[in-house]
Order: structure tokens, then sequence, then C-alpha cells
């Protein structure tokens, strides 16, 4: 067995001369615990909702979005269509129409964002397992229907199935230049709400669904889009398809994968994340001032065995390594034990769900907090309480060869 393992294993366990030595040492193991173990919880609580947003965002958004990186219409008889539905791994390809506009209903009015879309929308599209009311349809018969927020509806009061109550959408007219007269200078069309949906706060107070048609005739347009949103099959990967279609449209257009769509939120939360990490990893800095005191205490209960095995022919450097593995085993045995707990816990949260989210009344898209391990948290989190252990280990085994080396010349002299 490695010798300076071996003295530091029997001083960890060994009885010291005094007993505060002990409930410091226990101290600092419960310290780093606890610490560990709440870094993994948080840090899994925060995956979870994470992923819950991801997921809640990817109902909305497509696999891919292509736009014009300049300008804001353009036709799809400008994109080789032919040579895009042949790129492995796309399914199909959906034409939108987007563009700010009022909603008036009754007396009320909200700024939303009209989204038209062509029929393989509603076939294609997951937003109809985010619907809270009504259905998903954007056409009956020759009757055009939105399907609107629920942000939206809440502003306008709008009820699913009052169909004398109509909704009228107002955009400017592109046509005739602005004036006094408000009936010229806006285009008018009513629609008939045909459900709500919810998916983020953003999301339901903004948009609007209702078919390509209607947003075209709204707008003036003829076969004008605004953007192409690309659907995938998951069999070919999502960054080899970008990169074909990157490739196949040149520089005049730009295409967004879901992340970069989102990208600032995603940002948001990854710096959230890191920043709670590092709050917590300066909380276990604190905690690892017990295993200096602990060490420090031990070296000077220890420092007639330090000159004694000096003496033995022990160097300075196997010396100094016996302490430092004493402080390193203090730290790891209690990080180790706080991520098995710390993961033990995050289990159960994520199995039986434990703690609840709020009241119980339905509201929540959850109705429990969301965890989700990752392995990459365990392995960040070991890391940092070994580093830890070692800053934590190295002021007072430096001391060593300063104060109790001289201790047995003095001795002797």
């Amino acid at each position: 067995m490695n010798f300076p393992f071996y003295i530091a294993k029997r001083y960890l366990v060994s009885k010291k001369s005094h007993n505060i030595i002990n409930i410091i040492s226990i101290i600092s193991v419960v310290g780093i615990g606890i610490g560990s173990m709440a870094l993994i919880l948080i840090l899994s609580v925060f995956n979870g909702f994470e992923s819950l947003v991801i997921s809640l965002f990817n109902t909305f958004n497509p696999d891919i979005e292509v736009r014009l990186k300049e300008g804001k219409t353009f036709s799809l008889s400008e994109l080789p269509a032919e040579e895009i539905r042949k790129i492995p791994g796309l399914v199909s390809y959906t034409e939108v129409v987007e563009e700010n506009a009022l909603l008036k209903h009754d007396e009320k009015q909200h700024i939303i964002t009209i989204k038209g879309v062509s029929p393989e929308y509603t076939e294609l599209s997951r937003l109809d397992t985010m619907l809270v009311e009504g259905s998903f349809r954007l056409k009956r018969d020759h009757q055009n229907l939105a399907v609107l927020g629920a942000g939206v509806a809440y502003f306008l009061d709008v009820h699913i199935g009052d169909f004398n109550r109509p909704l009228t959408v107002y955009v400017p007219n592109r046509k005739k230049s602005p004036g006094l007269d408000f009936e010229s200078a806006f285009n008018r069309k009513l629609i008939t709400p045909a459900g709500i949906f919810s998916v983020q706060q953003d999301i339901d107070s903004k948009y609007v669904i209702v078919s390509i048609d209607f947003a075209r005739d709204l707008l003036d347009y003829t076969a004008e889009i605004t953007s192409l949103e690309i659907n995938l099959s998951g069999t070919v990967p999502r960054e080899k398809v970008q990169q074909q279609l990157e490739s196949l449209l040149g520089e005049r257009f730009e295409v967004k994968n879901r992340y970069q769509q989102e990208e600032l939120l995603y940002n948001i939360m990854k710096s959230e994340k890191f920043v709670t990490f590092a709050i917590l990893a300066f909380i276990l800095l604190i905690a690892a001032f017990n295993v200096v005191g602990s060490l420090s205490m031990l070296i000077l209960d220890k420092k007639k065995d330090i000159a004694i095995l000096h003496s033995m022919g022990a160097s300075v450097k196997r010396i100094r390594r016996i302490f430092m593995i004493e402080g390193l085993m203090i730290t790891m045995i209690g990080g180790l034990a706080g991520l098995l707990l710390g993961g033990l816990l995050s289990w159960l949260q994520q199995t039986f769900g434990l703690i609840r989210l709020g009241n119980t009344d339905g509201s929540f898209v959850v109705q429990y907090y969301p965890v989700q391990m990752q392995g990459l948290d365990f392995i960040g989190i070991f890391i940092t309480v070994f580093v830890i252990g070692l800053l934590a280990a190295w002021y007072p085994v430096r001391q060593i060869s300063r104060k109790y080396i001289r201790y047995k010349a003095a001795q002797n002299n």
C-alpha cells in the first residue's frame, strides 16, 4: 500500500488526543456533503426546467427555419424547391407569412403577430397538443378560423364557440399612403376563433395562427412568404441537414436550427445555471475552511510524529503528501456522499414527484418540480470538490517544513 495514503488513512480513523479535531473533521465532511448535495439538486432542477422550456418551444418552433438575411418577403419560386425536397432527412416544409397586426374584439384591442401557415402545418405541427380550448382548425368550409394564444384570448376576453362576436384584424394598407381616413389606411378582415393554445407566456400573448390564404389576402400578397419552416425526420443529424441547406440556398438566406431561433433564451438559461453553480461552489469553498482548521489542528497534534517520520528518513515532500491526502480524503468523502445523496433525492423527485410545484389546481404545465440529472454535472461537481480539497489542504500543509521539521532539531539541541 502507498505509504502516505496508509498513514493518512490511519490519521483519519484513529482517535486523536484532542476530541475537537474529530468533531471539526466530521463538520467538514458534513459541510462539503451538504454543499455537494445542494449543487446536484439545484443543477438537476435547472436541467429539468430547461428541458421543459425547450420541449414547449419545440411544439411551436420548427426544426429549421429559413429567412432572408436582408428584406422581409420572398417567393418559394426563388428557392430550389426540388433540390430541397431531395435532402435526406427532410420530411416537409411549410410556407409561413408573419406580420404584426391589431386584433380587436368588441371594444378591446391588442397588438399581435399574425402567423399565416400553409395546410401542411396543421398536419405536422405539434401545437395541437398544447390546446387548452377548442380545436386546431384554420378552415371550415369557406369560413376562416384562427387559433389564438392564451394570452391574446385573455386580453381580448375571447371565448370559443361565440360565433356572433368574431375578431377583427387590422393591418396597414400597403397600397395607399397614410392619411386621416382610418378606413382606407388599414386593411380589415373578420375571423372566427376556433381554438386557444398555451405554450409560453411570450408566445401566448403574441401569436394568432391563421391560414396562409387569409394572411396573404389581408396583406395584399400573392405568393410571397416571410419564412419557410422545415420539419426533419430525425434519422439524419440536423447539423448535416442545416449545412446542406446553407450550401444550397447561399448567402442570401439564413438557416436557423431550434437553438438559434431562441438563442437569447438558451443563453440566459445557461448563464443562470452557471451563476448558480458559481455561487454554490463559493459556499463549498467557505465550508472548506473547516478542512483548513481540521488539518491545522491535526498537524499540531501530530508534530511529534512528523519529527519521528523525518528522523526515520521520510522526506519533507512525503510528509506533506500525507496531510495533503488527509485533506483530500475529508473533502472527497463529503463530496461523494453529497453526490450520492443528491442523486438519490433527484431520482426520487423524478420518479415519484415528492415536491409539488405551486398549487394543485392544474394551472401549471407540470404539477411537480421537473428534474433531469446529467452526467456532466456530477463530473463538474466532483472536479470542483477535488480542487477545493487541494486548495484547503495546501495552506496548512505548506507550513510543515517551516515549523515542525525544525521542532525535531530544537528538541535535539
